[in-house]
């Protein structure tokens, strides 16, 4: 097979597999109109779907998702995306739709190729692009999850690589689109006095949670298929832990993040399992679509290893579950204590010593937590946090972002194969061989098990709407 030549231009055409999907309703269509707005959607963009419509269903489905997410606001730039809109309707597995989507796309020659499909039909798409010469000069996006394991997901990469050079694949997770994740990046290194103290020896632990006050809302099928590990931790969470423990980068360029980045999921230690707790909310079983005696975990914590000079000894506790007490999304950086205690009420109350925290959801902060002596001839204090708390009205949403970054082949937000494999290297020895379930009542914090977990470290420090409620 000759080798596809790399495209590194501004594509010419957006075609959506999938377009009358779930995914396409409720994130991609929001995502066009507000690029629309901003006046930096200017391509045709072709659906692609076995669904027997019309145009004109089509352009009631994009109002529809519009309204319901977001509401329509500038009626100009609705009528541009309308404008744009094409629609191809076939079997996946028909060469003639593809042919008709060559057709559909006229004098576009860089396509980008969106796959909002079932990861099992990935294999039947590329193929039928490629037989029909849709791959040259073009790109595509595929959604996570990025295989289920190991194996699933090195062939997955095997087989877009068989079609497009990597630097034309982008696989997509919306979680690297959130100002809040690039934000752990630039405060990581452009702020001198966090490097002395970065390491194994003043930092004793680190903890991450993410938190959902929701079951799986209908998606039982999908939860059944995937779990909690796989949905969650092995890509958002692990995302989030390589920026906080990678190493500067050599040079400014997001090449060098990804290099950084991918050393971190290679020095993780595999998981065991004595070091996974998962658990199941009450009520799970009852879901549409989920089997009657499930030992599908909604919950997942974590205890984690990195072997690098930087982190060796130091434990990363990762949890993540749905009908949890919050929806939020935070880090904790757990400080050692002081090596000499020249005062008697400043040891650690609670697990609560002296911390760094990023609050990534619902809100955007960042806080430092320091005892202060209260006034008066007693030394005596309390714990307070410094805090700082950013928005940024008007901010682009995740795919908002990554799609228009996509289009213009910029793949810094983007997950590199070597990455998404050594990453599923660490959780493998675990999605097989694992411990049953464990039950926990919505709106706790997780089954107690998972205290266990921690508790050589201290405990959980559980997020509150503003702060920690210990």
């Amino acid at each position: 097979m000759a080798e596809v030549q790399e495209f590194t231009g501004q594509s010419d055409a957006l075609v959506l597999f999938g377009v009358t999907g779930d995914l396409a309703y409720k994130k991609i269509f929001p995502a066009l109109y507000a690029l629309a707005k901003r006046g930096s959607l200017d391509l045709p963009v072709i659906g692609v779907a076995a669904s027997p419509w019309r145009l004109e269903q089509l352009h009631q489905r994009v109002i529809d998702s519009i309204q319901q997410f977001g509401g329509i606001d500038d009626q100009r730039a609705l009528d541009h995306l309308l404008a744009l809109l094409g629609y191809v309707s076939g079997d996946y597995n028909d060469r003639n739709t593809f042919k008709a989507l060559k057709k559909a796309l006229g004098p576009a020659q860089n396509p980008t190729h969106y796959l909002a499909i079932p990861p099992v039909l990935f294999a039947t798409v590329i193929q039928g692009l490629s037989a029909t010469d849709l791959t040259e000069g073009a790109r595509i996006i595929v959604e996570k999850p990025f295989g289920r394991d190991l194996a699933s997901a090195c062939e997955l990469n095997r087989i877009a690589a068989s079609a497009f050079p990597e630097t034309s694949i982008f696989r997509i997770d919306h979680f690297l689109g959130k100002e809040a994740i690039m934000n752990i990046l630039y405060f990581r290194f452009a702020n001198s006095f966090l490097e002395p103290i970065w390491n194994r020896n003043c930092i004793a632990s680190v903890q991450i949670t993410l938190a959902e006050n929701f079951g799986v809302e209908g998606r039982g099928g999908f939860y059944e298929a995937t779990g909690c590990l796989r949905d969650v931790i092995q890509n958002h969470l692990f995302q989030i832990v390589a920026l906080l423990a990678m190493e500067p980068p050599a040079y400014r360029g997001y090449e060098a993040v990804h290099d950084e980045g991918s050393k971190v999921f290679r020095a993780m230690r595999p998981l065991g399992p004595d070091d996974v707790v998962r658990g199941q909310y009450t009520g799970y079983r009852d879901e549409p679509g989920v089997a009657k005696h499930s030992d599908v975990e909604t919950y997942c914590a974590l205890r984690l290893f990195i072997d690098s000079w930087r982190w060796e000894g130091v434990p990363w506790y990762l949890r993540s579950g749905k009908y949890l007490a919050e929806t939020v999304t935070e880090v904790l950086v757990q400080l050692k204590p002081p090596p000499q205690r020249l005062f008697a009420d400043s040891a650690a109350v609670d697990c609560v010593g002296n911390y760094i925290r990023f609050r990534l959801s619902p809100n955007s902060a960042i806080a430092l937590a320091a005892r202060v002596k209260r006034a008066g001839k007693e030394f005596v204090g309390d714990q307070r946090e410094l805090y700082l708390c950013e928005e940024w009205p008007g901010k682009e949403a995740p795919y908002e972002r990554l799609l228009g970054d996509a289009l213009r082949g910029d793949s810094a937000l983007f997950t590199r194969k070597d990455a998404v494999e050594a990453a599923w290297a660490v959780v493998d020895p675990v999605l097989a061989m694992h411990q049953p379930v464990h039950r926990y009542e919505p709106s706790s914090w997780g089954p107690e098990e998972a205290d266990v977990l921690i508790v050589e470290n201290g405990c959980w420090l559980n997020p509150g709407r503003e702060g920690h409620d210990g």
